[in-house]
């Protein structure tokens, strides 16, 4: 039976992984998501950074190489270059198969030449030629300075992925750069039909970023905007794939079609769910259509397969998503600014990820060669025939990639609480997407007047906030966090005492929503609260922390 990522293939569309780590290729994992119908790869400056800062699997080439003198970037490129013709290197069959189609790694030019377009070229070229794979591709940035960049690698024969798109108008330029880059190619008497590209177009940061504005103009009273919530990232791409649709089903590219040009596919990026309250898989089942690729992160794509949809539902609601982005500017609220804004950030961050990952890779280099990161040795003596032995077993069951599907077959047959208990597998990655949204929402709490935040929980609900509370302490200007999780009525009281309740933000923390303790934290501390704002506003200073569906959540 296939499973999701495989119906979507059916109905035209490519899922990318948003993600590469050395040890993802080397585990066998990345080929394991190929099985499963991942069908190309793409990596950022914040993908890497992650990779090589917070893993050991370079440290072993990064002490050779670093006795050649490279310099930081020279050492990042020999990593990246590797992995990226590693992964491209699996995929190979698929593009073989698919005639250049799909099956395509990418690697980006370094952010900070996202506005020099000389630059952008001279470092594509480098990269491209270096990289040495028909089917990897450059990533150049949306900027005005990559316009012209975009055209010209295209004109030279050369692949490429434009990332950071946000709006209608960038991704209109794009377009056209590329169909020019097609034409010069065709005058020059190059082959149109050996290259490829995508157009990254920028998902669920838009709605991050518009929900927070209209979720300022609700709070100030402003009209019923409720109902916008959510709407603005998928309508935003409803509306770039119907100018993807007339742009190259036109008579300019209709006649390099017929030299064998193939269309530059929409690439939905940012389409890991950034808020709680939307589904974890929205920005896969909304956007699924023809010629087009999604490119998820792993989080996401673990999601997708457990109990993502496949239909094509890219050109529904249409006229929807006209009306959606009428009303959003009919609310005062400017999509041109803010996908400027979103631009200017997201160049921000890969520079910065990339600065990170520069300094980092410098201080591992310098820890590597005064040999601080050297193991001390072991000797498993008589036990190291029966350790190679369970490994080898543990490669033939092919256990860590199927640990990463999500197999419960690897522990017992019965699916029942297994199924449940694998987010630390991911939990990295659909954390890292949050963090917008918890800042946001701490911004939220200090800006109303909090001057302390009471966790109510008990074992692991609490132990976690309890060391983040003593380690970290609370930043300036900010609520101070209390956590009670104890039921002696001594501490109950202490804690009470020591908080205003009216100006107390409470987090009811239980994964069921069934603990005793916690309830009954909640039972008491809500009584507190009532008596100082009123039965009617005692509710603002309460949040439940949960699992879906749970009778704390109904609560």
């Amino acid at each position: 039976m296939p499973n999701p990522v495989q119906e979507v293939q059916r109905l035209g569309q490519s899922i990318w992984y948003d993600n590469i780590r050395r040890g993802l290729i080397k585990s066998g994992e990345l080929q394991s998501l190929i099985d499963l119908g991942v069908t190309g790869v793409t990596s950022n400056p914040t993908i890497f950074e992650k990779a090589i800062a917070g893993s050991t699997d370079y440290d072993e080439t990064l002490l050779e190489l670093a006795k050649s003198n490279k310099s930081t970037q020279e050492l990042f490129e020999a990593f990246a270059i590797e992995d990226i013709r590693a992964a491209a290197d699996l995929l190979r069959p698929i593009y073989d198969r698919t005639g250049g189609d799909d099956g395509y790694a990418s690697l980006e030019v370094s952010p900070t030449l996202a506005h020099d377009t000389e630059g952008t070229i001279a470092e594509a070229e480098r990269l491209f030629a270096a990289l040495d794979r028909p089917n990897v591709m450059v990533k150049v940035p949306a900027t005005p300075e990559g316009i012209p960049a975009i055209r010209s690698l295209i004109g030279r024969g050369i692949n490429v992925n434009v990332t950071l798109i946000f709006s209608r108008d960038a991704y209109r330029r794009v377009a056209d750069a590329y169909i020019g880059g097609l034409e010069d190619l065709a005058k020059s008497g190059g082959d149109v039909s050996r290259v490829a590209s995508v157009a990254s177009f920028f998902v669920s940061r838009l709605d991050s970023a518009i929900d927070a504005l209209l979720e300022e103009s609700i709070r100030s009273g402003s009209g019923n905007l409720e109902e916008l919530l959510g709407k603005a990232a998928i309508a935003n791409a409803r509306l770039a794939y119907s100018d993807f649709k007339a742009t190259f089903g036109n008579a300019t590219f209709t006649a390099l079609k017929a030299k064998g040009a193939r269309a530059q596919r929409p690439l939905w990026a940012s389409t890991g769910t950034k808020s709680p309250a939307y589904s974890d898989v929205l920005y896969l089942d909304s956007l699924i259509g023809s010629d087009t690729v999604n490119t998820v992160p792993p989080a996401t794509l673990t999601a997708f397969l457990d109990h993502g949809r496949a239909a094509n539902t890219l050109e529904q609601g249409g006229e929807e998503a006209q009306r959606a982005m009428q009303a959003l500017a009919s609310a005062g609220i400017n999509i041109d600014l803010v996908t400027d804004k979103l631009l200017a950030e997201g160049l921000k961050g890969f520079v910065e990820s990339f600065e990170k990952l520069m300094a980092n890779i410098e201080d591992k280099k310098a820890r590597l060669l005064a040999r601080e990161h050297e193991h001390s040795g072991v000797s498993l003596g008589g036990y190291l025939e029966d350790v190679e032995a369970e490994v080898a077993g543990l490669q033939a069951r092919d256990v860590v990639g199927r640990v990463w599907r999500g197999d419960h077959t690897v522990w017992k047959p019965d699916p029942t609480e297994l199924t449940d208990r694998l987010g630390w597998l991911t939990v990295t990655d659909t954390m890292c997407e949050q963090v917008p949204v918890l800042e946001a929402f701490a911004r939220e709490v200090r800006d109303a007047g909090y001057l302390h935040v009471a966790l109510l929980g008990m074992g692991g609900s609490s132990l976690g906030p309890e060391v983040l509370r003593q380690a970290l302490g609370s930043a300036p200007g900010y609520p101070q966090l209390v956590v009670l999780d104890s039921t002696v009525p001594g501490w109950v009281q202490s804690v009470a005492e020591a908080v205003d309740p009216a100006h107390t933000l409470f987090l009811v923390s239980s994964k069921s929503g069934s603990t005793t303790e916690p309830n009954v934290f909640y039972a008491y501390f809500r009584d507190l609260v009532e008596q100082a704002v009123g039965k009617e506003a005692a509710g603002q200073n309460f949040i439940a922390v949960t699992d879906p569906g749970s009778s704390l959540e109904a609560l």
